[in-house]
């Protein structure tokens, strides 16, 4: 199961005792997923929502806090459509539940965002507002780079009124527009655990930090692979480049060229692959590879100053520019 619907599924069977909480929820459910209709000139309330046990959470929780009695409407998938559309409606004492709800103020004008009386509630109504704005209009895409938890909201009021109570929850979310359309991002990924956790998709938020849990290893071994091979390619490079350099040394130097540096010159033209621990222990008797890497060293020097007197190219004049960038 997607993500989302796992998340939708879990918050439609969440068992809520607290009446302010439930009403909070209802509220966040009518104002994110629907709006209000003038049908023959009586105030129609709708929501269509994607899940029908979400549908069926709505309708439940409007006959029991506010006695009214809902049409369910089911739009088939087609066209444009991919699933199935769940449409709740209250056309008689439609307008009364929309000055409960909020959607209304007291004066019969639609309220744009969240009511006053949610908007200044305490923590749990905080949560239950984003619960029912999830279930409204939400999603989760899988925990990664483009993670997020997102709320799609029907204007920038409402946006607002989420993204304070994410703040009350001590989540930080952000209002955005795209392409005409406000929705509210919760990006980071303690965020996104610690909205699951508050809206209650306890279960949901298990599955969501394991996938997220083994991303991140997969990552870091992705890291770590790429890092080893950046120094492989690198290491390889350098021994190329110091053996071109060793061979260009010996025809500056000739018999001149002192033995024990001699000695570690021939071990590096002979394994150019090898790193200079692995020549050190090549040598007779073993070297450490500081003492590898000193002697080359000194052989190097030693015949750039022996090519400046005699004022012909040095030990780097036959070397590309990437391998002189080492």
């Amino acid at each position: 199961m997607a993500l989302t619907a796992q998340v939708k599924n879990e918050l439609a069977r969440l068992r809520v005792t607290r009446t302010s909480c439930r009403k909070a929820e209802v509220s966040a459910m009518l104002r994110f997923s629907g709006g209000l209709h003038i049908i023959s000139g009586r105030v129609v309330v709708e929501a269509e929502l994607d899940t029908e046990a979400a549908a069926a959470r709505l309708r439940v929780a409007i006959a029991e806090l506010y006695g009214q009695q809902s049409d369910l409407i089911v739009v088939q998938a087609g066209g444009l459509r991919k699933h199935h559309r769940y449409v709740v409606r209250v056309v008689r004492e439609g307008e009364s539940l929309a000055r409960q709800t909020g959607l209304l103020d007291q004066r019969g004008r639609p309220v744009r965002g969240l009511s006053p009386e949610v908007v200044s509630a305490g923590v749990q109504e905080a949560e239950a507002v984003w619960r029912g704005a999830f279930l409204a209009h939400g999603s989760l895409t899988e925990p990664g780079r483009s993670m997020a938890l997102e709320v799609t909201c029907p204007g920038p009021e409402a946006a607002l009124a989420l993204v304070g109570a994410a703040r009350r929850l001590g989540v930080h979310g952000k209002s955005r527009e795209v392409r005409g359309v406000d929705r509210v991002v919760i990006r980071d990924g303690e965020a996104i655990g610690e909205m699951l956790r508050r809206m209650g998709a306890t279960t949901t938020l298990d599955v969501w930090e394991e996938r997220r849990a083994r991303r991140e290893v997969r990552g870091t071994a992705n890291r770590l692979a790429n890092f080893d091979d950046a120094n492989l390619r690198r290491s390889a490079r350098a021994a190329v480049a110091a053996g071109a350099r060793v061979e260009r040394a010996f025809e500056i130097l000739g018999d001149e060229v002192p033995d024990h540096l001699r000695e570690a010159g021939t071990l590096r033209l002979e394994h150019k692959q090898a790193s200079l621990e692995e020549l050190g222990q090549l040598a007779d008797p073993p070297l450490s590879k500081d003492a590898v890497a000193g002697r080359i060293r000194r052989l190097l020097s030693t015949a750039d100053k022996r090519a400046l007197e005699l004022g012909i190219p040095d030990t780097e004049a036959g070397l590309s520019p990437d391998l002189l960038d080492l």
